[in-house]
């Protein structure tokens, strides 16, 4: 949904936007995070080399748009994508943009031990290269042609870095280009951004600032949003029943309800005795009742899906039809019969169960279906403790494999397979949280990345997430629908309708009152 300035309208310049948000975010470096708690509060900070839209709500090649390049272009054999810069940029400290930046961000990008982690450096594995011939020019070069990659630089995880800043200084204290400066950020309170005086898109943003408050607590946000307290909800909170209450407390609120590009999924520790058995992994799997989860968690508007953001909202999705035929889809019952003669195999049974922690991340988005996970899991003997992490130890447990069972929410930056199969399924990458491991796949994902052929990929696509499912790499419950919610005074807002992490610039976003 779009809010466009209507006849009569005129932006005005003034004011301070104030954002629910529902955890701290580990720090403010993008590059080393993997949690829409870092991108919304902080993307307004820098700029990309290109960007999706602001103000156009689904993400496609049609919506790339220029930022810190002016234009780009490709060579004749797809190796070398070159950027011509944008001149009189300066950073929030002052000094000026140049080339070398461009080159420095990549250089942290693609070494391996220049960031604390790097979440995305599957991302980049095809990028050999930045390099630059003058101030204002800047050439990637790839191992193999990636259609795909103007796509990933367009993700609001693909910000810019300053190379005169030390990476470790850009957790607390980072300097970007972009409409808002960090003023302020205290774990459990909030963060707060000024605007940014010499922005180089004259005349934004039209915020003087931009204030998140960190309220844990679910209900007490939804609360205090109907009390009019806050101008707009944590983007990615409100469930469909939330949202019904919205509508009945606050009907002024304009809210949207969109995909959110997330899906809930079961990671296994593959390297954890019994998991490491393939027949009990197999049996996770088959005891998922995926409609129960749906029905529960959003009467009913979820989506069963696989690996993919599914249609028609996502481009790479299977059919319904195409789903029913998977691994673990289908009849519960058949598949939860299947399961107990598996765990019977295991050595497990009505008289010896499988006890074990479940953890999550302590917001209520994964909390509430993990507790269904528990219930589910007790149908093939498995009795499931919640171990509940805070945000900023729950990723570095998952990226350390310090877990054993865990129900966790994957959102997907970009809705292209370049970004769900390297990220998720790719042999080392930091976001493979459950360690999933096969070399024949990954042959596949750089064929799929390099073909330019959308219908021939399509299919490739398909026999890719159909494989990743028979493999049990990482059961998808379900991807879920949710919603944003704003009150009438702030104009221009755009929630992007197929990712939660790329409209958080709010360089265009203003305010009547």
């Amino acid at each position: 949904m779009v809010l466009t300035p209507g006849v009569g309208w005129s932006q005005k310049a003034g004011g301070v936007l104030k954002i629910q948000h529902m955890d701290t975010p580990p720090s403010a470096s993008i590059h080393e995070e993997a949690t829409v708690s870092v991108a919304v509060p902080f993307m307004a900070l820098y700029n990309n080399l290109v960007v999706f839209d602001q103000n156009v709500a689904k993400n496609s090649f049609d919506s790339i748009v220029p930022d810190l390049a002016t234009s780009w272009s490709w060579s004749g054999d797809g190796k070398q994508l070159v950027f011509k810069l944008r001149e009189g940029v300066k950073w929030h400290d002052g000094k000026p943009f140049t080339a070398k930046d461009v080159v420095c961000t990549f250089d942290l990008l693609l070494s391996p031990d220049k960031l604390r982690r790097n979440p995305r450096s599957a991302w980049w594995g095809n990028v050999e290269k930045a390099t630059t011939t003058g101030d204002f020019d800047v050439t990637l070069h790839l191992k193999q042609p990636q259609p795909a990659l103007l796509a990933l630089l367009a993700s609001g995880y693909s910000p810019i870095y300053p190379c005169h800043v030390p990476s470790a200084d850009m957790r607390r204290k980072p300097v970007g280009t972009g409409p808002f400066k960090l003023a302020e950020f205290k774990m459990n309170e909030g963060i707060k951004l000024v605007k940014n005086p010499d922005y180089w898109k004259k005349g934004r943003p039209y915020l003087d600032g931009i204030e998140y408050t960190i309220i844990p607590d679910r209900s007490t946000r939804m609360l205090s949003f109907i009390a009019g307290k806050f101008d707009m909800t944590f983007p990615a909170d409100i469930t469909v029943p939330l949202l019904k209450n919205i509508k009945h407390d606050a009907p002024q609120a304009q809210c949207t309800m969109r995909e959110s590009g997330v899906s809930t999924n079961l990671i296994v520790n593959r390297e954890v005795a019994p998991f490491d058995n393939p027949k009990v992994r197999r049996a996770l799997a088959l005891t998922l009742d995926r409609q129960a989860f749906i029905d529960i968690l959003s009467e009913g508007e979820g989506k069963i899906s696989s690996a993919m953001l599914p249609p028609p909202d996502g481009v790479w999705g299977m059919p319904p039809e195409m789903i029913k035929t998977l691994t673990g889809y289908g009849d519960v019952e058949k598949n939860r019969a299947e399961a107990r003669e598996l765990m019977k195999g295991a050595g497990y049974g009505p008289d010896k169960r499988l006890k074990l922690k479940v953890s999550t991340r302590n917001i209520a988005t994964f909390k509430d279906p993990a507790v269904i996970l528990i219930d589910q899991l007790k149908q093939i003997w498995i009795d499931g403790e919640l171990e509940i992490i805070d945000t900023a130890v729950y990723y570095n447990r998952v990226f350390k494999k310090d877990y054993v069972v865990a129900l966790n929410l994957s959102g997907s930056a970009v809705d292209d397979p370049d970004v769900t199969f390297f990220e998720n399924y790719a042999c080392g990458s930091l976001r493979n949280y459950n360690n999933y491991c096969n070399p024949e796949m990954t042959k596949l994902f750089e064929e799929q990345s390099r073909e330019p052929d959308q219908q021939k990929r399509l299919k490739l696509v398909w026999e890719i997430d159909r494989k990743l499912q028979e493999d049990i790499a990482r059961p998808i419950i379900s991807y879920g629908r949710i919603a944003g919610c704003w009150q009438p005074a702030v104009k221009n807002v755009t929630l992007h309708v197929n990712s939660i992490y790329n409209n958080w610039r709010f360089d265009d976003v203003w305010l009547e009152r």
